[in-house]
């Protein structure tokens, strides 16, 4: 299905540099660049509330008119975010023919995964694969493939292979069993420590308390001994003075 076209309006940018940047930034525009068919690129500045407005829309290809001059068929190539904020930082465009099929990123969203046997029983439920590389008319690409895994059970796995993909558009990838798009496992159970493990360290704690116990008891015999050792030599000497 072709596409609804927004056209978004951005003026030249003639300033360039970290600080003329920021200063863009901070006066609300985003910078961007347009990349003509032969490789020409033309720096623009476009408000950030009209960009943020057309990006919503989640479409891949726009009309981008610069100045009021006549607008021209572009793709979104990236978007450059700030770490913390999120916001857009920076956009490259692409001109396009409509005639001409080009390659594209698009987005896999999952869809019926709290309705999946497999989770409602505690399955883990795991997105591998959230983009892959399409070729198609502009106006084909679609804005997203959405995968319904409303019927996985517990060790189930979707692969690119079994997705269907609108018509007019070529996955560009080989091997498509190999590439998993979602897998449902099973729950994970955290392990407990073997009883029998804890009975050992208890025999072994038990052991060096007797072990002490016992130097303990042969420390204070030797300690008698060596007493009444000394008790009876005293009194040999006393019978000798007499």
């Amino acid at each position: 299905m072709a596409q609804a076209r927004t056209t978004l309006k951005v003026s030249p940018r003639d300033v360039f540099g970290s600080r003329a940047t920021r200063r863009l930034r901070k006066d609300g525009m985003v910078p961007g660049v347009v990349y003509g068919q032969g490789g020409e690129a033309r720096p623009f500045q476009v408000p950030e509330r009209d960009l943020r407005n057309v990006l919503q829309e989640g479409q891949t290809l726009l009309d981008l008119e610069v100045d009021g001059s006549k607008a021209v068929p572009v793709v979104i190539k990236e978007q450059q975010h700030h770490p913390v904020r999120g916001e857009v930082t920076h956009l490259d465009c692409l001109e396009v023919r409509l005639d001409e099929e080009i390659e594209a990123e698009v987005t896999i969203e999952l869809e019926g995964t709290e309705n999946a046997p497999g989770v409602r029983e505690g399955g883990v439920l795991e997105h591998v694969t959230r983009e892959i590389t399409v070729e198609a008319l502009p106006t084909e690409i679609p804005e997203q493939i959405v995968v319904d895994v409303s019927a996985m059970e517990i060790n189930d796995t979707i692969n690119l292979a079994s997705v269907a993909i609108p018509s007019g558009v070529k996955l560009m990838a080989e091997e498509l069993e190999e590439i998993t798009i979602a897998t449902l496992s099973p729950p994970r159970v955290e392990e407990e420590p073997e009883p029998e493990l804890e009975e050992e360290a208890e025999l072994v704690g038990e052991g060096e308390e007797g072990a002490e116990g016992e130097e303990g008891a042969e420390g204070e015999a030797a300690e008698g001994e060596a007493a009444e050792g000394d008790d009876s030599g005293g009194g040999d000497d006393d019978s000798g003075g007499e």
